[in-house]
């Protein structure tokens, strides 16, 4: 059946449903607890609307239908054989294919020049306090894996983001410090239309001429 490619969400519905066949909410608990929603935005109502457009797709099927008391009746999903197809396709892509990604830091990097010296360092010292309170919460979930004894494939992703997140801590605070040497200047004449503005300049030229 022709669709559209999974989505990261989608790709991580079929991961886990490569287990065992799970109602959604089951799904939403184990993406919590191995920290999915660090590569993927999952939230509940786009959870479920996935599951529902991968069923119509055909790539998942009912397999069975819960009730616990009084609460809603549960849809029990496994993955067909057309939904690993696809899965097997589109993982080989995200993993070999190389894709033109554009990081919002990036954008922060080419306007720090107009920004000026004091704002930009202000911001890239509350981004380097933010990226270590994220290299040590990395650190105590690297940590607490490693106890338990989970075999290291199942986090390969974890371990990557937590290796980027280092990086560009270090990167970072290498900015910071050649900023504050001066090593990479500012180039002030950028902000003179600027200063003249907050400061009135001109219009104390026009008053004394």
């Amino acid at each position: 059946m022709a669709s559209a490619k999974l989505t990261p969400l989608g790709i991580a519905v079929l991961e886990l449903l490569h287990e065992k066949p799970m109602h959604p909410y089951e799904m939403a608990q184990l993406m919590r607890e191995r920290y999915v929603d660090t590569r993927v935005n999952v939230k509940a109502g786009s959870l479920y609307h996935t599951v529902e457009r991968l069923h119509r797709n055909g790539f998942l099927e009912v397999v069975d239908t819960q009730r616990d008391g009084r609460r809603p009746e549960r849809t029990v999903y496994g993955m067909t054989q057309a939904g690993l197809d696809e899965f097997n396709q589109r993982g080989r892509e995200l993993l070999g294919d190389l894709t033109k990604e554009y990081p919002a830091y990036l954008s922060g990097l080419a306007v720090i020049d107009e920004l000026g010296r004091e704002a930009s360092l202000l911001e890239l010292e509350h981004r380097v306090t933010r990226l270590r309170a994220g290299v040590a919460a990395d650190q105590a979930v690297l940590d607490r894996l490693a106890a338990d004894g989970t075999p290291e494939i199942y986090w390969l992703d974890w371990r990557y983001q937590c290796d980027q997140r280092k990086f560009e801590l270090e990167w970072t605070e290498r900015l910071l410090e050649d900023l504050r040497s001066g090593r990479i200047p500012f180039q002030d004449n950028h902000h003179e239309p600027i200063l003249k503005l907050i400061t009135g300049e001109d219009d104390d030229e026009r008053k004394t001429s």
